[in-house]
């Protein structure tokens, strides 16, 4: 780990010092800015979008693509040529794409790039233990943290260090986001988590067995060798199946045989985020056991529990059944919720970014 960490620190102080002379070319109005290749990505066709929110399209060996970065730049960003801004790293669910991440919300701030990395229908931002699955090589941490986050740096006139950058996420994102900073807190002064999977142990054994069955394809093996809506990728994105042992090895808690399972457990890894600002947000779903937020609220209550048990600081919501806290949430597991924990989430974010303490 320590040799990983200082390759990737050597990186990304070359970046700083690439980015400082570094001109990323003038944008029109309704023409997204030309980037430049590098850190193992190639850009391929032409973006898409305006100039200050766009999608780019790039291929990289760490992981079978090719892959949808989205980019919302704040308004003003071309107005002040020297002026640096930081970024907020937004970390998608499962099975989404970074092209369907259009929460009103991430395009509100004034002071802060948004980007948005493809993080597979079910790649849950890991480096697969298993690289030889029909899925190819599958190294989301390498990905998000070794390239992306470098050549953004590189393009685009970030504030290139710890305090310049926040990660966030829903669902799967949201585990993403607590996962990534304890891996390099060194990398990220905020990481916020919505409705995630902030607990993996034993204990949460329904959420660890929802991403087995997101691995194994559990939709598709109901299907059985029926045709039609099943064979769909659009229906069906977690075609095609592989094995639960893919991801993290072994998920069921015999001899020991599920510990990797357990070392990228946030719940069980607070400790690494001494340093790093933290916040969660969660419903209960109504109470109803068919509501998948019903089981992350549980998964967050224990998440809690383990920060209060080392007296971290830490910003916690947990709205209930919404009722309280925006028209179109319903405490559920859905977007009108997490367009809601945005509008809370990035004011903040960007007052902790730029300097501000509350």
């Amino acid at each position: 780990m320590r040799r990983k960490t200082k390759r990737l620190a050597v990186v990304l102080a070359a970046v700083v010092t690439m980015a400082a002379t570094a001109t990323t070319a003038q944008a029109t109005e309704t023409t997204p800015p030309t980037l430049r290749d590098g850190f193992g990505l190639t850009q391929t066709g032409t973006a898409t979008g305006t100039s200050t929110n766009f999608v780019i399209t790039v291929t990289t060996p760490e992981v079978t693509g090719p892959h949808h970065i989205k980019i919302i730049l704040p308004g003003g960003y071309y107005d002040e040529p020297a002026k640096r801004y930081p970024v907020l790293y937004f970390l998608h669910g499962s099975p989404d794409d970074p092209v369907q991440q259009t929460y009103p919300a991430l395009t509100t701030s004034t002071s802060m790039i948004t980007v948005i990395p493809d993080g597979g229908a079910r790649g849950w931002y890991a480096n697969w233990l298993d690289q030889n699955t029909v899925l190819g090589a599958q190294n989301w941490e390498n990905f998000h943290l070794g390239q992306v986050i470098p050549f953004i740096d590189a393009n685009l006139r970030t504030v290139a260090t710890k305090q310049g950058r926040a990660v966030a996420g829903v669902s799967m994102g949201g585990f993403g986001a607590l996962h990534y900073a304890q891996d390099h807190p060194e990398l990220f002064a905020q990481t916020a988590s919505l409705s995630g999977d902030t607990d993996m142990s034993a204990a949460s054994m329904d959420l660890r067995l929802a991403v087995v069955a997101s691995l194994i394809d559990v939709q598709g093996a109901l299907c059985g060798s029926a045709s039609g809506g099943c064979g769909d990728p659009a229906v069906d994105p977690y075609r095609p199946g592989v094995s639960s042992d893919a991801l993290f090895g072994s998920p069921y808690p015999v001899f020991d045989a599920d510990r990797k399972w357990n070392e990228v457990d946030p719940t069980a890894h607070m400790d690494k985020l001494a340093g790093v600002g933290v916040s969660l947000y969660v419903g209960s779903g109504g109470g109803d056991p068919a509501e998948p937020e019903f089981w992350i609220e549980g998964a967050a209550k224990r998440t809690k529990a383990a920060m209060d048990a080392l007296d971290m600081p830490y910003y916690y919501v947990d709205y209930g059944d919404g009722a309280a806290w925006g028209s179109h949430c319903d405490g559920g597991h859905n977007g009108g919720c997490w367009e809601q924990d945005l509008r809370d989430l990035i004011p903040r974010l960007e007052r902790l970014l730029n300097g501000s303490s509350s």
